[in-house]
């Protein structure tokens, strides 16, 4: 029975976790990007090979790359959109000339996964991320202070955000506005400013505009995608509802439905990430992976714990609102048909044991991801019976 590929987030060479680490961790495929180069600009073969080369001497293999951010320019199509979408162009080729073919992105306005905190204490004494919807209208109407903020959240949240808003210390603002803001590590966190400017632009832009804008994206990298046989995988939104103001496109079935649709064609797919769409209420995991499941060329398995607002925490890998048992064996599965096998990370991971007392990327310390892929690998293998 073919297993699928274990792969692993890595930030490069500033990342606290190193190769070693991974090897350790029994993955053999590496997850990263060039986070040096500016967003927009050309990755050059140089970088490209420099960072292969790194990976390759420990006995890894670059599998897939997360991500080739699209510039904001592309996602409103204003200003110099045309340049940047040229510079894309030439990054997937530089990318497909060493042998570099699955590419993860996403499409979300301004801001990438957003939290409200990063350390949550679970009962085992080990920290996880955590979306708060009463924190988020904190920042969002009180520290932010976005126009007609308060009618996007229902009248209890708004009490309970007054109430915190009245009772957080000054520190206790500054760093819940620090999370909200982060940006991906190795890269530049969102100033207040800028992003009350984006929000202008995306409240005139709409949902539909945004879908547009995609969909003129995809058609702009098709014919680079399909002659140099690219795999361009769009992850869902996180979380996977409207937020601050912005839009969202990817957010459950009727998205990749339209997405995959609107330019229906091989390379364009996704990344099936149990996280993110397992935030949604709405989403029926399972079912949207059957739908779509040939589109899938790369997963995130992670899990997640939702209560009756909507609020959620990262959970243990196995032990969450998400079937993972049920989504391993529709992937396991659907990996048999393919030629090549489909890989998948373990997504973040709770800070625990030594890496309590270690600085790390939020949701990527070594020793959680490790219980996660170590976790996920056993489910995959009672499930071929191996």
């Amino acid at each position: 029975m073919k297993k699928l590929e274990q792969t692993w987030r890595w930030y490069g060479p500033a990342d606290g976790v190193t190769l070693q680490d991974v090897k350790q961790a029994g993955a053999t495929g590496i997850v990263t990007a060039l986070h040096h180069i500016p967003h927009g600009e050309i990755w050059p073969v140089e970088d490209i090979l420099q960072r292969k080369k790194e990976i390759e001497s420990e006995g890894l293999t670059w599998s897939v790359v997360e991500s080739v951010p699209v510039h904001e320019s592309i996602k409103t199509r204003t200003g110099n959109y045309e340049h940047y979408l040229r510079n894309y162009n030439q990054s997937l080729k530089n990318l497909a000339q060493c042998g570099i073919k699955t590419v993860c992105y996403n499409f979300m306005p301004v801001l990438d996964w957003t939290r409200t905190q990063l350390d949550l204490t679970m009962k085992d004494g080990s920290k996880a991320l955590y979306f708060d919807w009463a924190d988020l209208a904190v920042f969002d109407i009180y520290l932010l202070k976005r126009k007609n903020a308060e009618g996007d959240y229902p009248s209890e949240i708004q009490q309970i955000a007054a109430e915190r808003n009245q009772n957080y210390t000054a520190q206790e603002k500054e760093e819940l506005q620090k999370v909200i803001l982060m940006g991906i590590p190795g890269e530049k966190d969102i100033e207040p400013e800028e992003l009350l400017k984006s929000i202008s632009v995306y409240e005139n832009i709409g949902r539909e505009g945004l879908k547009e804008n995609l969909q003129f994206f995809l058609e702009s990298i098709a014919e680079t995608c399909t002659s140099e046989g690219i795999h361009m995988t769009i992850h869902p939104d996180d979380p996977p509802y409207p937020i601050l103001g912005l839009p969202r496109i990817a957010s459950g079935y009727e998205d990749f439905d339209y997405i995959l649709k609107c330019v229906d064609q091989p390379f364009n797919g996704v990344c099936f990430c149990t996280g993110s769409l397992g935030a949604g209420k709405q989403n029926d995991l399972l079912s949207i992976f059957e739908r779509v499941k040939s589109r899938v060329y790369f997963a995130h398995l992670r899990n997640v714990k939702k209560d009756q607002w909507g609020n959620f925490y990262e959970a243990d890998h196995l032990d969450g609102d998400v079937n993972m048992y049920a989504i391993m064996k529709a992937l396991a599965t659907e990996n048999q048909l393919r030629s090549t096998p489909i890989p998948f990370r373990p997504d973040h991971g709770h800070q625990m044991l030594d890496d309590l007392h270690k600085t790390s990327n939020p949701g990527y310390s070594a020793i959680g991801r490790l219980r996660g892929l170590a976790e996920l690998r056993g489910l995959e293998l009672g499930i071929l019976g191996a």
